[in-house]
Protein backbone atom coordinates (compact mmCIF):
# COMPACT_ATOMS: atom_id res chain seq x y z
CA UNK A 1 0.00 0.00 0.00
CA UNK A 2 2.65 2.30 0.74
CA UNK A 3 4.16 2.22 -3.06
CA UNK A 4 0.37 3.35 -4.23
CA UNK A 5 0.07 5.86 -1.69
CA UNK A 6 3.41 7.25 -2.97
CA UNK A 7 2.40 7.06 -6.84
CA UNK A 8 -0.93 8.96 -5.73
CA UNK A 9 0.81 11.19 -4.14
CA UNK A 10 3.13 11.94 -7.09
CA UNK A 11 0.14 12.11 -9.35
CA UNK A 12 -1.89 14.41 -7.10
CA UNK A 13 -0.53 16.06 -4.07
CA UNK A 14 -3.49 17.92 -3.11
CA UNK A 15 -5.54 14.86 -2.42
CA UNK A 16 -6.15 12.78 0.25
CA UNK A 17 -5.92 9.82 -0.76
CA UNK A 18 -6.28 7.87 3.15
CA UNK A 19 -9.70 9.69 3.13
CA UNK A 20 -11.17 10.19 -0.23
CA UNK A 21 -13.31 7.01 -0.75
CA UNK A 22 -15.15 8.66 -4.66
CA UNK A 23 -12.19 9.51 -6.57
CA UNK A 24 -13.59 9.18 -9.79
CA UNK A 25 -17.38 9.62 -9.21
CA UNK A 26 -16.47 13.31 -7.53
CA UNK A 27 -13.86 14.01 -10.57
CA UNK A 28 -11.35 14.51 -8.29
CA UNK A 29 -9.20 11.90 -11.11
CA UNK A 30 -9.53 12.55 -14.70
CA UNK A 31 -8.96 10.05 -17.65
CA UNK A 32 -5.67 11.35 -17.89
CA UNK A 33 -4.69 11.13 -14.21
CA UNK A 34 -6.20 7.17 -14.97
CA UNK A 35 -4.16 6.30 -17.95
CA UNK A 36 -0.46 8.06 -15.83
CA UNK A 37 -1.87 5.73 -12.98
CA UNK A 38 -2.34 2.59 -14.66
CA UNK A 39 0.73 2.87 -16.27
CA UNK A 40 2.86 3.52 -13.13
CA UNK A 41 0.71 0.41 -11.26
CA UNK A 42 1.64 -1.48 -14.02
CA UNK A 43 5.40 -0.94 -13.94
CA UNK A 44 5.26 -0.90 -10.25
CA UNK A 45 3.79 -4.06 -9.70
CA UNK A 46 4.56 -5.80 -12.20
CA UNK A 47 0.83 -6.71 -13.10
CA UNK A 48 -1.37 -5.60 -16.29
CA UNK A 49 -4.69 -3.48 -15.71
CA UNK A 50 -6.91 -4.51 -18.56
CA UNK A 51 -9.45 -2.64 -19.75
CA UNK A 52 -11.95 -4.63 -17.83
CA UNK A 53 -9.99 -3.63 -14.84
CA UNK A 54 -11.20 -0.12 -15.63
CA UNK A 55 -14.38 -0.01 -13.48
CA UNK A 56 -14.93 3.45 -11.51
CA UNK A 57 -15.49 1.53 -8.40
CA UNK A 58 -11.64 -0.30 -9.06
CA UNK A 59 -10.48 3.34 -8.73
CA UNK A 60 -12.28 5.54 -6.25
CA UNK A 61 -10.19 5.11 -3.47
CA UNK A 62 -6.58 4.14 -2.36
CA UNK A 63 -8.26 0.94 -0.82
CA UNK A 64 -9.61 -0.27 -4.12
CA UNK A 65 -6.64 0.35 -6.12
CA UNK A 66 -4.91 -2.16 -3.65
CA UNK A 67 -7.16 -4.47 -3.45
CA UNK A 68 -7.44 -4.89 -6.80
CA UNK A 69 -3.49 -4.89 -7.48
CA UNK A 70 -3.47 -7.68 -4.94
CA UNK A 71 -5.97 -9.21 -7.54
CA UNK A 72 -3.81 -9.12 -10.24
CA UNK A 73 -0.78 -10.13 -8.31
CA UNK A 74 -2.57 -13.45 -7.46
CA UNK A 75 -3.48 -14.09 -10.88
CA UNK A 76 -0.09 -13.96 -12.05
Amino acid sequence: MEELMKILKELRPEVDFEKEDKLIDNGILDSFDLVALVGEINDTFDVEVEFEDMEPENFNSAKAMYAMIQRLEDEV
